[in-house]
């Protein structure tokens, strides 16, 4: 969830921290105050289109960050992405400079704001007025109906991955035949200049190691010899010298038995000593002066080397480049074989994917049914009378095959009795759509509940004039879905209606004061005293009176009942 946000120079907000907790978070403050701002802020940290209008006048920037629980899928995106995560948070900061200029860090590292829309579906889902069809198009549409029927597209996926290689395969033998043909005589050089040196991965650097030994035999040789009388052979040779040290350490752990560790370390050097003698006494012997094989071996090398300048810069590559030149010469030599193979493999894995995909189609439009009466039911108790539909329509033809279907989910509505069901986007308003967004997400909820389904709708949902055009029962029953909503994940909300206000778990106030000559907005937690007298101003304005707090009163303690 959420943890945090904060706003430096940002629109009116010289500075601002908002600290929120789980379930309902709602804001409220009267109008112009600046509550929307706070929402625009946490977009523009999910990736939404900044600029420097939002710089606070006579500042150089603008400053805006925020603090999530990590999740694994997030994790995923930053690991994808190059970016460390720090512990169980995502900290996100976006700086907007008065020039036009921006920068974005994730984790205190620098970062695009493309990430910060990869990240967005993982931490949290905006509905402003501005954002909300931008938030719901069909893919976020087909996928609400996907979390609904825990619907996986796995099958789907990894069908539609074998026959998209299958088919580019296809389509390169058949569409670069001519070409082919024309490099029919580099390809085959090219596989047999590779095939006659035969090389080996790893061989030229371990040649290398044998040239420098062979071309520095004598100093190899003088050197391990030293090496060798210092330490075992020579006169006053270490091991002669330990050897006596250890006799009369020995002698003191006879009377002192302090020394008897001093005698143990003693021997382990002196075993050391004597394997390291060893072992350069035959590498010494071991080195054979061979200009013979040293020519051997540079001669190869050449060889490798001339490999490398042409077909790689490591042998791995230059054999890795013969395969695939042999490959090419045997897709020529046997491509009425190979095409005949490769339209029967398209074929069965074409069959497969039509299997999945109305098998997924199948699976949706079953969901479909079951969310939109759901829905309908939710949306009517929300100021609104409509009818509301879910349509799953497949295109079966080819060109429209992707990873998870051959469905388009389109979710429709008609707000007017007579009228007939159109697109939600051609139909609702901006208050309507938020309406409608939280009837479908608390049907989605409910729908889990009752099936112990598991859905995986973002842990934090923001909402933001979720309000216009109700009032009275409706509001309330807005404020109560927002309350069911936040049972399972984290919602925040910016409304004016106390209906909804008195829903709060955690409520904020949004105040704009005029301090030395410049208006300021800040944020804050407020306690039971001040959320009565926040609701009581709502309902009766900035005058409050003795019934506008019993009524405020009654309605925060009929919220919790």
């Amino acid at each position: 969830m959420l943890l945090e946000l904060r706003a430096e120079n940002y629109a009116v907000i010289d500075h601002a921290v908002a600290v929120f907790g789980p379930g309902l978070n709602l804001l409220t403050g009267e109008t112009g105050a600046g509550k929307s701002i706070l929402v625009d802020a946490l977009a523009l940290l999910l990736g939404s289109k900044a600029s420097s209008d939002v710089v606070r006048h006579g500042a150089d920037r603008a400053v805006v960050s925020c603090v999530f629980e990590s999740t694994p899928a997030a994790e995923a995106v930053l690991e994808a992405n190059g970016i460390d995560a720090e512990g169980a948070e995502i900290i996100l900061r976006r700086e907007i400079l008065e020039s036009g200029k921006a920068r974005v860090y994730v984790n205190n590292q620098p970062a695009t704001v493309a990430v910060l829309r990869q990240l967005a579906p993982e931490l949290a889902l905006v509905h402003a007025q501005s954002e909300t069809m931008g938030a719901f198009d069909q893919m976020q549409q087909r996928l609400l109906l996907d979390r609904y029927g825990v619907i996986s597209t796995d099958a789907v996926s990894a069908a539609h991955t074998r026959w998209r290689e299958t088919l580019t395969r296809l389509e390169e033998l058949e569409r670069d035949e001519q070409d082919r043909l024309k490099m029919l005589d580099l390809w085959s050089f090219q596989a047999n200049e590779i095939e006659g040196v035969k090389p080996e991965a790893g061989e030229d650097a371990a040649l290398e190691t044998e040239r420098r030994v062979l071309s520095n035999a004598e100093k190899l040789y003088a050197a391990s010899m030293s090496a060798y009388d210092l330490l075992y052979d020579g006169t006053g040779s270490a091991e002669a010298t330990l050897r006596a040290a250890l006799k009369q350490v020995e002698e003191l752990a006879r009377y002192d038995a302090k020394f008897s560790e001093a005698a143990q370390q003693l021997t382990s050097t002196l075993a050391v000593v004597e394997d390291v003698g060893a072992t350069v006494r035959d590498y010494a012997e071991g080195i054979q002066a061979s200009p013979e094989r040293l020519a051997e071996i540079e001669d190869r090398l050449a060889a490798l080397d001339r490999l490398k300048r042409k077909y790689g810069t490591t042998l791995a590559d230059v054999i890795a480049y013969g395969e695939e030149a042999r490959r090419r010469l045997d897709e020529i030599e046997n491509r009425d074989e190979i095409l005949k193979t490769l339209r029967e493999q398209l074929a069965r894995e074409a069959a497969a994917y039509r299997k999945a995909a109305a098998a997924l189609q199948q699976e949706r439009a079953g969901a479909a049914k079951q969310l939109e009466k759901l829905a309908e039911a939710q949306i009517n108790d929300l100021a609104m009378r409509v009818r509301f539909s879910i349509a799953v329509t497949a295109d079966e033809s080819e060109a429209t095959w992707s990873a998870h279907g051959w469905d388009t989910v389109s979710y429709r509505i008609a707000t007017n009795a007579g009228e007939p069901l159109k697109p939600l986007e051609e139909v609702a308003s901006g208050g309507e759509m938020s309406r409608v967004l939280l009837a479908l997400k608390v049907s989605v909820e409910e729908g889990a509940a009752r099936g112990k389904k598991k859905t995986q709708v973002p842990r934090t949902l923001v909402f933001d004039e979720i309000d216009i055009g109700i009032g009275g029962r409706a509001a309330e029953a807005v404020g109560q879905k927002l309350k069911a909503l936040s049972r399972a994940q984290q919602v925040l909300c910016v409304t004016h209606l106390p209906q909804i206000a008195a829903f709060a778990d955690q409520h904020f106030l949004i105040e704009k004061q005029e301090k030395q000559g410049r208006t300021r907005t800040s944020v804050r937690l407020i306690g039971t005293t001040e959320r009565t007298e926040e609701i009581a101003r709502m309902l009766s304005g900035a005058t409050l009176t003795d019934t506008s707090i019993k009524h405020a009163e009654q309605m925060l303690k009929a919220s919790r009942d």
